[in-house]
């Protein structure tokens, strides 16, 4: 069982920056497959970004050269930087760890940009 802790989200200005943190449990965090997720109201939960064990790392074409994902492993924590907010990146943002066939959410954090 990996336990997946988001934080790190709140309320910015339009062309604001946050950094989002995500905490993941366990003794090989260094070979978690670990993405944030995005859910807005009424919408789909869609990808955002992702970074492998290899830190191989891919965006969503929306968030490509604002938002940066990263990791430390000797921290068991993932980041994601997030610059030149728009409203229409409010959501609620989700880690997801992939390890060993299984797959793990955290509870989210809300991201909301607004003037």
């Amino acid at each position: 069982q990996v336990h997946v802790v988001e934080s790190g989200g709140g309320l910015v200005q339009p062309g604001g920056s946050l950094r989002l943190s995500c905490e993941a449990s366990g003794r090989f965090f260094s070979a978690y497959e670990m993405a944030w997720y995005r859910q807005a109201p009424g919408k789909q939960r869609e990808y955002v970004a992702i970074i492998t064990g290899a830190s191989s790392i891919n965006y969503k074409d929306s968030v490509k050269g604002r938002f940066t994902i990263s990791r430390d492993n000797a921290k068991n924590t993932m980041y994601l930087q997030m610059n030149s907010l728009k409203p229409e990146d409010t959501a609620v943002y989700y880690c997801n760890v992939l390890y060993g066939g299984l797959t793990y959410w955290g509870q989210g954090t809300q991201v909301t940009v607004s003037s």
